[in-house]
């Protein structure tokens, strides 16, 4: 190989380490959430977001002095959402204002927030999102 040869080669591989790559890295579950700390509560949706990988939920919540804390919730992509009834096209019928209870599992961090495993809506319908420990 001549110099030049080298010396080019040398020069692509240093840009290449020096341009910053998409990461795409996955989480663990048992890594953000506790598997084994389960909670529910009620509020009114303020917000919801059909994307891939993961959609999000984020509920306001009444604490005992009627001040509004925000919760957010993460919760399956796309293709979850719709074998559990829920769809992008309509919302499943979930938009803001819409009262609802999660049950999730807890952030190890402590943070108002959770993985969402299971949505009841005001109007009595259940949408399953994950299955609980016992595969239920």
């Amino acid at each position: 190989m001549t110099r030049v040869r080298i010396s080019a080669l040398l020069a692509v591989s240093l840009c290449g380490m020096a341009v910053p790559g998409r990461v795409s890295a996955h989480h663990s579950i048992q890594a953000q959430f506790d598997i084994n700390k389960t909670f529910s509560i009620t509020g009114t949706v303020a917000r919801i977001e059909f994307i891939n990988p993961h959609s999000y939920l984020t509920v306001n919540v009444k604490d005992a002095d009627g001040k509004v804390q925000k919760w957010a919730f993460e919760m399956t992509g796309l293709a979850g959402l719709r074998r559990a009834g829920l769809s992008r096209a309509d919302r499943g019928g979930l938009k803001p204002g819409d009262e609802v209870t999660v049950t999730a599992l807890a952030a190890r961090d402590g943070s108002n927030s959770g993985l969402a495993q299971e949505l009841k809506m005001g109007d009595g319908r259940v949408f399953k999102l994950l299955a609980d420990q016992n595969g239920n």
